[in-house]
């Protein structure tokens, strides 16, 4: 039992410590009035049962990632083109997900578009051996990053959602030691063009890589003679697994903040018993510079990105309960989306993070940022960086326009 346990804690009915060792070194912070999550409680979930954010407007939204029934209009970025690129960008993770009896593969239930593996698990020299042929693979496989932690049974869904609006139980054993996180790079010059349409490729291309990827990797483990379980959004909160992973750290949008990519990210996750070793969460100062930048939460236009710092806040059913975090306001955010008619990634655009870390000077700021000169190298990014939306006409070849 944790030190931190109190008698009257301990003696309380049904209670259990949440805390681990491993928040020491992520830094996340879990109270005694955790609650595990349930997704039918997703902000995205709720758009299909919840009548305080159910609408046709919402239903029309989620309709328009399909042609011919996305409503193009005239304004920047939102044109047929527009549109045209985002839903094919979508097309093969949309066709992957869509299972029959009511699954919806990736989102809400795990993938099962698998061939059997073998009988007998190969037999590694060791674990370090298995780990490095994993990482081999996920490169070849199309992962920009891969972490590998220990199963974390806090930030697996308490039920997952069920096409019926109810929550179903989750359908992933609690005995694979292993997890798996890959992460997927999302187009820095679509990402500029933020909020259209255009800019919704970025994403719809970010999830269908992830879908290669992961079925690849858990196969080529499956055939290995493993057990492996591919994930994207279904069955665990992927930003704590990520941390943990060592892939980065939390940031005030609440997104996933990496040294590679800044939040410019798609997650995904395979739970696994194929022998490997754990990496260890890193940190390279984005607490202490998200505490004094607020650039995300200044550029959010329903403003539900907070001011203010890591608190158990939360602000309606789709947060987490029981963890001090910077949290957002799910519901605020996903109206805007639905009014805008594509997702959004504003927060991700005005990130001083958001760089091409290919570029010395970026890999130099990064250096800055996390340091103790970090007010300088806000000042910088302000200076320097060009943060506005870029036209969807910047992107297109201009002889087409």
């Amino acid at each position: 039992m944790s030190n931190s346990v109190t008698e009257k804690q301990a003696k309380r009915p049904n209670y259990f410590d949440y805390r681990r060792e491993i928040d020491r070194l992520t830094g996340i912070e879990v109270l005694d009035t955790f609650e595990k999550f349930s997704q039918r409680d997703d902000v995205f979930c709720r758009a299909l049962w919840d009548e305080g954010v159910a609408n046709k407007k919402v239903k029309d939204f989620y309709q328009g990632y399909y042609m011919p029934k996305a409503k193009a209009r005239k304004a920047d970025g939102f044109s047929q083109r527009d549109y045209a690129l985002r839903n094919a960008a979508w097309h093969v993770c949309n066709l992957i997900r869509e299972q029959k009896d009511g699954r919806k593969e990736g989102f809400h239930d795990h993938f099962t578009s698998h061939d059997d593996g073998a009988p007998e698990p190969y037999a590694f020299q060791s674990d370090h051996q298995a780990t490095e042929d994993i990482r081999k693979v996920a490169a070849f496989a199309g992962a920009d990053l891969i972490g590998i932690c220990a199963y974390d049974e806090r930030w697996m869904y308490d039920g997952i959602y069920d096409t019926r609006g109810k929550s179903k139980p989750l359908d992933i054993p609690g005995d694979l030691p292993n997890v798996i996180v890959t992460g997927e790079s999302m187009d820095k010059d679509l990402t500029a063009t933020v909020p259209s349409a255009l800019a919704g490729s970025a994403t719809g291309m970010g999830y269908t890589n992830d879908c290669v990827t992961l079925l690849t990797m858990a196969q080529y483990i499956r055939n290995l003679g493993y057990r492996a379980y591919a994930t994207m959004n279904d069955s665990a909160l992927a930003v704590p697994l990520a941390v943990q992973a060592g892939l980065g750290e939390g940031g005030r949008h609440s997104l996933l903040i990496t040294p590679e990519f800044g939040a410019r990210l798609r997650l995904g996750k395979i739970f696994t018993d194929m022998p490997l070793v754990h990496d260890k969460p890193k940190k390279f100062g984005v607490k202490e510079f998200c505490d004094i930048c607020n650039r995300c939460a200044k550029g959010c236009p329903p403003k539900a990105i907070s001011f203010e710092g890591p608190s158990d806040k939360i602000f309606n059913r789709s947060n987490l309960k029981g963890v001090v975090k910077w949290s957002t306001d799910a519901e605020k955010c996903f109206k805007f989306w639905v009014n805008q008619n594509t997702d959004c990634s504003i927060c991700i655009r005005v990130c001083p993070y958001n760089r091409d870390y290919s570029v010395w000077y970026n890999r130099l700021w990064q250096k800055i940022a996390g340091g103790r000169f970090r007010k300088f190298a806000l000042w910088l990014d302000d200076r320097l960086s060009q943060r506005k939306r870029m036209k969807s006409a910047e992107w297109w070849p201009k002889k087409n326009i």
